[in-house]
């Protein structure tokens, strides 16, 4: 792994240089989807002459493929954008590139970051950095393995339901999904618009914390962000933890069991008070996301028709057009999202399902406000269990999804937070322990993780 500090001060050409080689190096892992080489080493050469400036001057990075950049196609890692090449770049590729960063590529990730394991992408699974017989997590698999593989020292990703934090968990890396609105989804291929989040991967806390400051602000391009409120914090003490009794229960894995209770105790070390807490609404949080995330999903997706943009099937009428350019376009899993979407939207059934599930979420949202009443943190595992070998749940969705059961309620609510690594399993699979704070104490969970992390 690399840190942001091994590329400061150095020729922006020779780090470019390294970053693609390494790339090409672990081109059998898949962690990326194209290298936009050509313009990362012009702009590289631009860094050196003094003509770029900033923070991350010369230091290389990579993006999930459903971000809108230059220098090549947007694909969303799906047959439908497959020859797709962005007019514009995202807001946050324009924050990172003004204060010198560099693309260097695109990396994989499920079709349109549908799922959670990164096999879903039109293009083939990404493997995980520790055990490649593995799936690397997903949506964002591929930005957690080229950081968890030093390709690069950090990469951006999307997070709607845990495609940040899951990855980080199983490739052993930091990731960070902020409160929602922190960042910009401008220039960002749409999932669910009531979740989407934009947030990064890296090797350390600190690390993530200066992306994190980069890449944060109102934008007026999308007015679901924020007024301007990151910014880096003083390391916290004598904070009040509440670890999640519903995810440290026997049906979670026993060595990610131990990895965050051994977390927890350093926690405790720390100076922090931590206790117990139960929350009733968490065992409704799935249901609650798969009706209300395919709902947005159905909507989001209605813009692929083969007439504006993407693929075109070969039809002789319009509807025949409509028909052949989705089924052509999309992938099983996309379909199935679609599906459930327009039924739960559908006028004999929106109220018995997508109305009955906003009402659940406001119900979690009040019990997580209860809960921050009393505490500043909650700790619990980021995932039932390591990651899981490649194909094991591919061909049973329900147990795809009860993957993403310790991440979503953070999401529906839309707070903070990250996964940090806590460890490997006995197996020597990584194990990550993941933060949840109350809306906008992102800079204090990135505090926190960077403490524990100088103590270890």
């Amino acid at each position: 792994m690399t840190a942001i500090s091994d590329f400061i001060d150095s020729s922006a050409t020779d780090n470019v240089k390294k970053a693609i080689a390494a790339a090409k190096e672990n081109e059998s892992i898949h962690a990326l989807l194209s290298l936009t080489e050509e313009r990362a080493l012009e702009r590289a050469t631009l860094v050196d002459k003094g003509e770029i400036t900033g923070r991350l001057a010369g230091v290389p990075f990579v993006a999930k493929d459903n971000f809108m950049t230059l220098g090549g196609t947007t694909t969303a890692a799906s047959h439908f954008l497959e020859q797709f090449e962005a007019p514009l770049q995202a807001t946050v590729i324009e924050r990172l590139e003004a204060e010198g960063a560099i693309c260097i590529g695109k990396t994989n990730l499920d079709a349109f970051a549908h799922g959670g394991s990164t096999e879903n992408s039109a293009f083939g699974p990404t493997l995980n950095s520790a055990d490649p017989t593995r799936v690397a997590g997903g949506s964002s698999g591929g930005s957690a393995v080229a950081t968890a593989l030093g390709i690069v020292p950090f990469a951006i990703g999307t997070d709607t339901g845990g495609s940040i934090r899951q990855p980080a968990s199983f490739n052993g890396v930091v990731g960070v999904k902020p409160t929602y609105g922190t960042v910009s989804r401008y220039g960002v291929v749409a999932m669910a618009s009531s979740t989407d989040t934009i947030g990064c991967f890296a090797t350390t806390a600190h690390d993530a914390e200066l992306v994190m400051d980069i890449m944060a602000g109102r934008d007026d391009r999308d007015m679901t962000t924020l007024p301007d409120f990151f910014a880096p914090a003083e390391a916290p003490t004598a904070l009040k933890v509440g670890v999640i009794k519903e995810f440290m229960t026997d049906d979670v894995d026993a060595g990610v069991r131990q990895q965050v209770a051994t977390y927890v105790e350093s926690l405790k070390a720390a100076g922090h008070i931590v206790e117990e807490v139960s929350m009733s609404m968490l065992k409704y949080a799935l249901a609650m996301y798969y009706i209300i995330v395919p709902a947005e999903i159905s909507s989001n997706l209605s813009r692929y028709d083969g007439v504006r943009y993407g693929r075109r099937a070969e039809a002789g009428n319009l509807s025949e057009l409509y028909g052949k350019s989705r089924d052509e376009g999309f992938m099983a899993e996309n379909k199935r999202r679609i599906m459930i979407g327009s039924y739960v939207l559908s006028s004999g059934y929106f109220d018995a399902y997508y109305l009955q599930a906003q009402k659940a979420r406001t119900l979690l949202i009040n019990e997580f406000n209860e809960l921050f009443k009393t505490y500043d943190v909650l700790v619990g595992p980021v995932a039932p269990t390591p990651a899981f070998k490649l194909g094991e749940n591919t061909a049973d969705p329900v147990k795809m999804y009860l993957a993403d059961i310790m991440t979503v309620p953070a999401s529906l609510a839309g707070l903070p937070a990250i996964s940090v690594p806590a460890g490997t399993t006995d197996e020597g699979l990584p194990v990550g322990v993941q933060l949840i704070g109350q809306r906008r104490d992102d800079a204090k969970l990135l505090a926190l993780a960077a403490s524990q992390e100088e103590a270890a």
